[in-house]
């Protein structure tokens, strides 16, 4: 694992203090590896806490292997789930999942806490990400957080700790995850996406200001050649703005585009908001509404399923429009 060496040592000093807390909050924004860290965190636990770097366990040992495979006996995840009826990812964690319900897929985790471990000392659950639960859901995990067991860890993934209850978040102890240097995310880009051109790496780590999980998620999405053809628009004369606009937004339709689709959904309204701090006046009041109105389609586009032709022309004539 590459950076997070201070949430490592405390989460490790916790355990050699003989004082591990049972649950613990891993806070931040979304993209550092925190989801990485748990499940790291995770397999050092139940691998019996061996003397290593870090959490760099054999990946070959059967704490190792069984987690990542899904198979272990003393480990749990709770996450988003695919809905059987749609084959669509639900929207949220549900209740089948904590408690035996008619749509409970395997043993939910309220089952799993009767008993001891069956390996080893412990048992490890991993939610990821933790705001993805309603409140019912919600108080439903905080009765097994406020007793949890013997030997019963918790993780707790969140990108908002503030939409989480109170009660929930009194009951752990929070580590808080920092943005990597842009060193640190190129060599984790080094590492996991060695076939990228020098202009994609520079233009990724300037993409994930610090959240290598961005810089990832766009990796194939050709983020140079996207960022000069925003910067060629937002430079356009009045003429010929709403001709590339229209072009960038062809460009942008069909599965084969759906990565770079992304990566304009995501460095638009970036854009606009560079603007809106760049400009003074009624400049500025501009490009803040446009930023405000591309950051909504955005964050809408998936969810309401909107077509992506549609929704690149409309933001890509508010870049022009603004200036960007």
């Amino acid at each position: 694992m590459i950076g997070h060496d201070a949430q490592t040592a405390a989460f490790k000093a916790a355990f050699s203090e003989g004082r591990p807390h049972h649950a613990w909050l891993l806070t931040g924004p979304q993209g550092l590896g925190k989801s990485l860290f748990a499940e790291a965190a995770a397999i050092w636990v139940l691998a019996g806490q061996p003397e290593v770097a870090g959490f760099a366990v054999d990946p070959e040992t059967p704490a190792a292997r069984f987690v990542r495979a899904g198979s272990h006996l003393d480990f749990k995840r709770l996450e988003r789930t695919e809905n059987p009826k749609t084959g669509k990812r639900r929207a949220e964690i549900v209740m089948g999942q904590i408690v035996r319900r008619d749509d409970t897929a395997d043993t939910p985790l309220n089952e799993l806490l009767q008993s001891r471990p069956a390996l080893g000392d412990w048992r490890v659950v991993i939610v990821d990400a933790t705001e993805d639960m309603n409140r019912n859901v919600a108080n439903a995990l905080l009765k097994n957080l406020e007793e949890p067991g013997p030997g019963t860890l918790f993780l707790l993934v969140s990108h908002a700790p503030g939409r989480l209850l109170p009660t929930i978040r009194s009951r752990c102890r929070t580590l808080r995850f920092a943005r990597l240097t842009d060193t640190q995310v190129g060599r984790i880009l080094d590492a996991q996406a060695d076939d990228l051109s020098d202009d994609d790496r520079d233009a990724l780590i300037r993409l994930a200001a610090g959240a290598p999980g961005r810089a990832l998620r766009f990796a194939d999405a050709g983020v140079a050649s996207l960022e000069r053809d925003l910067a060629a628009l937002a430079t356009a004369d009045p003429e010929t703005a709403p001709h590339r606009a229209l072009a960038l937004a062809r460009g942008l339709a069909g599965k084969a585009a759906a990565a770079r689709y992304d990566a304009f959904l995501d460095l638009a309204p970036a854009m606009l908001a560079t603007a809106a701090r760049r400009h003074d006046g009624p400049g500025r009041a501009r490009a803040i509404a446009a930023w405000e109105e591309a950051t909504r389609l955005a964050a809408s586009a998936g969810p309401l399923a909107l077509d992506p032709q549609a929704v690149a022309f409309d933001i890509a004539r508010r870049l022009a429009a603004a200036g960007a």
